[in-house]
């Protein structure tokens, strides 16, 4: 049996219910596994939602969760990726007082370095916003902090597989149903 503890993209593919997020993250908390992290969004079909979950657990353990998220009523199908499967990003934005721009020659080269995005500027604040791998996101963070940050938020993951997923058919048939 395979123990070995591994990070999965979970792609869960649902109508939108009220009471489905807390049915769903029961299953994992019934396990005492944390959720890294989750993000829902529009699917590529209409009435259809796509929830993204990070866990880290083992593929005997993963199994065991997709047949229980498979049996939600609401469910249309759940998927697991390993990030070897996947590509994925996150995004995050930084709010820093608009004087340390203007003032610190060190965080325009951290901006230009990181290949962050100046979204906004205005007299009392500059909002960055970077998109990449949680560690390029960690690294931007850890390089910002000593220059104090107002405020940070950090989305869930979003991924796609590398591979075609055949749910594209599926979801069509269930959308013309």
């Amino acid at each position: 049996m395979e123990t070995e503890k591994k990070l999965f993209t979970v792609s869960i593919y649902t109508e939108n219910n009220v009471g489905l997020l807390n049915r769903i993250s029961a299953i994992f908390q019934r396990r005492h596994i944390n959720i890294e992290s989750i993000n829902s969004s529009v699917s590529e079909i209409d009435h259809v939602s796509r929830w993204t979950i990070v866990v880290e657990i083992s593929e005997a353990q993963m199994r065991k969760i997709i047949g229980q998220i498979e049996k939600q009523v609401e469910v249309i199908k759940a998927y697991y990726h390993t990030d070897e499967e996947t590509i994925y990003q996150e995004s995050c934005l930084f709010k820093i007082k608009s004087d340390l721009l203007f003032e610190e020659r060190q965080i325009q080269n951290i901006i230009k370095e990181s290949n962050a995005r100046i979204v906004t500027v205005n007299r009392e604040f500059f909002v960055l916003e970077k998109s990449g791998r949680k560690s390029e996101v960690e690294l931007l963070h850890r390089e910002l902090k000593p220059f104090g940050i107002m405020q940070f938020v950090r989305s869930g993951r979003i991924a796609v597989t590398k591979d075609e997923m055949k749910i594209t058919q599926l979801l069509e048939s269930f959308a013309s149903a």
